[in-house]
């Protein structure tokens, strides 16, 4: 097996552990359990926490000490899966191979099971003995940030208003900086507060985390036109039946294509002036810039 596909699986397999620990230890049994676990349980590539702990690695700290902030990130993400699917938002119906939190249990459900990730992202955080009280105000405050109303929530609000309309791609480079792009610098953000950089490095990263969401972004609305449906987990062109811009859309396939490889090359730049090129971060980048799924 490839070392970085090994380095992949070993941190997905960690951090699936932990979430099916967490969801268990901190909620009662029953179907509000059953819900969380059953879209924690569906997998994912687990691309957020893997960022924060390979952050971790790069610059030479004990990751060890990252687990629950990835974790937390983690359920963040996935509440956010759930709601998306709702039919009052994107209506769909299939979410990594299966049918959706809604579809397998009920709207209601579904809604609670994501408050419920939600708010235990921060329980897990403050819980965690390994962190200080001021590390843990200044990650829960960052993750809140960028998982609000001035982050994800406020990039999705951007998207469904932007649905049937022609914007600038501009204004769509917006959406995705807050939709998908926050969680993603956060991740490497919260890893390079957790490892104390050099001044010059974390510079450099903070750049790299900006571009990351668009880079993984663009790779998505390609992947709607041009990838698998088995291997994506879910339906090929919704973006399209449910008229959203994306890059495609405005710039053509080729341009998107170009697009993302402008921002791909700008993060592995950074990387290589933070000093930490040679490292699984940048294998990381690579895989998101290319990845099929």
């Amino acid at each position: 097996m490839d070392s970085f596909k090994k380095y992949l699986i070993d941190y997905q397999q960690i951090i699936n552990e932990k979430l099916f620990t967490y969801v268990r230890e901190y909620t009662d049994p029953g179907r509000l359990q059953e819900a969380m676990l059953y879209s924690i349980e569906a997998g994912g590539k687990r691309i957020r926490p893997v960022l924060l702990l390979s952050t971790m690695d790069a610059l030479g700290a004990q990751h060890n000490r990252g687990y629950s902030v990835a974790c937390a990130l983690e359920m963040v993400h996935t509440y956010s899966l759930i709601h998306d699917d709702l039919p009052a938002m994107d209506d769909d119906d299939t979410r990594r191979g299966q049918a959706t939190n809604h579809k397998a249990f009920d709207e209601a459900t579904a809604i609670l099971a994501g408050d419920a990730l939600l708010t235990l992202s921060f329980q897990v955080i403050t819980e965690d003995p390994s962190l200080t009280d001021e590390e843990k105000v200044y990650l829960v405050r960052e993750l809140s940030k960028a998982s609000g109303g001035t982050g994800m929530v406020a990039g999705q609000m951007e998207d469904m208003l932007s649905e049937s309309k022609q914007i600038s791609i501009d204004a769509l480079k917006s959406i995705h900086v807050n939709k998908t792009g926050q969680l993603l610098s956060f991740a490497i953000t919260a890893g390079a507060y957790l490892s104390h950089p050099a001044e010059k490095s974390l510079q450099e990263l903070t750049k790299m985390a900006n571009v990351l969401g668009l880079i993984f972004q663009i790779q998505d609305d390609i992947l709607d036109i041009t990838g698998d449906a088995g291997a994506i987990g879910k339906p090929v062109g919704s973006d399209e039946g449910n008229s959203k811009s994306t890059y495609p859309k405005i710039l053509g396939l080729q341009g998107a294509i170009k697009e993302k490889e402008q921002y791909t090359d700008i993060a592995l730049q950074s990387l290589k002036r933070a000093g930490v090129n040679a490292t699984s971060l940048s294998r990381l980048i690579d895989y998101l810039s290319s990845r099929d799924r």
